[in-house]
């Protein structure tokens, strides 16, 4: 796996400069986007997210490398989070 720079896109349309294999956490927050968060052992599913059309659960995921460089970062949603 290689460390180029890679660019992520966020849902906000911000966009930030990452390592692959960095902390999918980490660097969302330092990109002022806040994943939620449950277990954090990648059980309950709280911080699924959507990159490049892939789910996957940033808590036990890194960034993955990707040929083009850029990733683009999308929330999964629950319908029955709008009910509490």
């Amino acid at each position: 796996m290689s460390n180029s720079d890679l660019e992520i896109e966020w849902p906000n349309g911000k966009c930030t400069q990452t390592k692959s294999g960095s902390d999918w956490i980490r660097i969302a927050h330092k990109a002022g986007i806040d994943i939620p968060t449950g277990c954090l052992e990648g059980r309950c599913g709280a911080c699924e997210i959507e990159v490049n059309g892939e789910v996957m659960r940033a808590c036990i995921n890194n960034v993955p490398f990707t040929k083009s460089n850029k990733l683009k970062v999308n929330f999964t949603s629950d319908p029955s989070w709008g009910e509490r």
